[in-house]
């Protein structure tokens, strides 16, 4: 994505048990028993890696500009030119409308998808960026810089951008709503009239994105397959998904697809009937910002 990042702070809790041990009364001379109790406290160990993060985050945060005097970039009209223009990289970022009011500020693993991303769904809002890296960018790292750029927006007499406000969703990369697994044949008992491969070519050109999964997308059946599903919703991408193990109503799918695509294993991935690859090959794409580039292009 490059995605946005729940800025919710993490929570942990944990218990740990309570070492028991025998009483013994003076006066009866037997054992009387004490039953452990589990413990509601953070153990020390948690609470020092707790703490070390924080300052660590906080070491990090340091070296930030501040919001007021980093440069702002004007987002260009076509959302191709607009990689190029912002770092690929995890950090926060302010967008201005084009009377240059704040309207959002967030954090993303990759700046240029999440420009990207505001640049096609919100294009009247997301006419500059205000963005910096984060160096280091764990989760707390990305929360601490996020409010340092809104507290010190707030303390120079702004309020809450609207797009930071309780309750709205409008920035926010929601994930497609799920969709029902895309099905090649009526049932195994009925007879194709045409061949298997002759479906699957009619069926990657008529859609934009397919996946070619193992289980559905509502429940993928191996680690790679819910990896792709993750990659391609949190993307907010639209696309088809076609499970490969349904021999009722995909029978002689696998052999027909590394037959058709030439790649002998799952998941497959296609744009705009073009075969972009499997697993591996989304991750690094997701990791550098090139899916929406890739989408942007095609």
């Amino acid at each position: 994505m490059a995605g946005i990042i729940n800025l919710s702070p993490l929570q942990a809790s944990s218990c740990g048990g309570g070492g028991g041990r025998f009483l013994f009364s003076s006066s009866l001379r037997r054992p009387a028993i004490t039953i452990p109790q589990p413990s509601l406290r953070t153990p020390p160990s948690l609470r020092s890696v707790s703490i070390s993060r924080t300052k660590r985050a906080l070491i990090v945060v340091s070296a930030l500009p501040k919001l007021g005097d980093t440069d702002s970039i004007a987002v260009p009209e076509e959302a191709v030119d607009v990689i190029g223009k912002f770092p690929q990289e995890a950090g926060v970022y302010a967008v201005y409308d084009k009377h240059d009011e704040l309207q959002f500020i967030g954090i993303t693993r990759n700046i240029a998808a999440s420009v990207v991303a505001h640049h096609n769904s919100l294009p009247g809002l997301c006419s500059s960026v205000k963005a910096s890296t984060v160096e280091e960018a764990d989760r707390t790292s990305l929360t601490q810089a996020w409010k340092t750029w809104m507290e010190e927006h707030i303390s120079t007499g702004g309020k809450v951008p609207p797009g930071n406000e309780t309750g709205n969703s409008t920035w926010v990369r929601q994930p497609p709503k799920k969709k029902s697994d895309l099905r090649l044949t009526p049932g195994r008992h009925v007879q194709l009239t045409v061949p298997l491969e002759e479906l699957i070519d009619k069926l990657v050109k008529e859609n934009k994105v397919v996946a070619f999964i193992k289980g559905s997308r509502s429940a993928p059946q191996c680690g790679f397959s819910q990896r792709v599903v993750g990659i391609l919703e949190s993307e907010g991408i639209q696309y088809e998904s076609v499970n490969v193990l349904d021999e009722e109503y995909n029978p002689g799918l696998r052999e027909a697809l590394k037959s058709y695509s030439n790649w002998p294993t799952f998941p497959q991935i296609f744009f705009n009937g073009e075969l972009v690859g499997g697993c591996d090959i989304l991750t690094s794409m997701h990791e550098k910002g090139e899916l929406s580039e890739l989408l942007v292009n095609k």
